[in-house]
């Protein structure tokens, strides 16, 4: 995390990501919240009119970046089941629709507004899900999403987050949007689209 993500949170926020982390690190997946650079990187493309859901949004610097493209709170949907995440980001983000919930149950949350999202933006560990939960996770995504809509999500690791299978199964193309080579840990973003 760079000196520029620290005076985005207030120090009870940065304590309280960490304390979530102690407690269960593999449900937050991440050391540090997003620096600049990766949330500026998952931002890439958004601008204003678009409707957009951020899956695991966190502490919320992901959706400060979404939200310096243009794209209205009030279109943009943050998808957090920590509470005490959910917490920051009702009290950053009071205009933003919040959803109390798991990213697996985004297709019964969103069930009446299936595809017509322009942008899914997604802080998820997908490096710690099980097979079966990614590929029911990339289904529930493109259900929500326009038929041209995108799928943005950044990994630590040096493969792409969705693999060969999923990407044929699912008829996606992949494109690498950057490298965030100052974010603690570095990262890589991707965007997925139907082919």
């Amino acid at each position: 995390m760079s000196d520029s993500s620290l005076d985005r949170h207030t120090s009870q926020d940065l304590g309280q990501f960490w304390k979530s982390w102690f407690k269960d690190p593999k449900l937050i997946g991440a050391v540090a919240p997003s620096g600049r650079a990766l949330a500026k990187l998952m931002s890439t493309g958004l601008k204003p009119g678009a409707r957009v859901i951020e899956l695991g949004a966190g502490t919320g610097t992901v959706t400060e970046a979404l939200l310096d493209t243009g794209v209205r709170p009030e279109d943009l949907y943050l998808l957090e089941r920590n509470e005490a995440f959910f917490e920051i980001l009702s009290r950053r983000f009071p205009h933003s629709p919040l959803v109390a919930a798991d990213a697996l149950e985004l297709r019964e949350r969103f069930s009446d507004q299936l595809g017509t999202f322009d942008f899914v933006v997604s802080g998820l560990p997908l490096l710690l899900f099980e097979p079966a939960q990614k590929a029911q996770l990339f289904e529930q995504i493109f259900a929500v999403l326009a038929p041209n809509g995108a799928y943005q999500q950044f990994t630590y690791g040096l493969r792409c987050p969705i693999d060969r299978e999923n990407r044929e199964r699912l008829k996606l193309k992949r494109k690498l949007l950057g490298w965030a080579a100052i974010n603690l840990p570095p990262a890589f973003v991707y965007r997925f689209t139907r082919a």
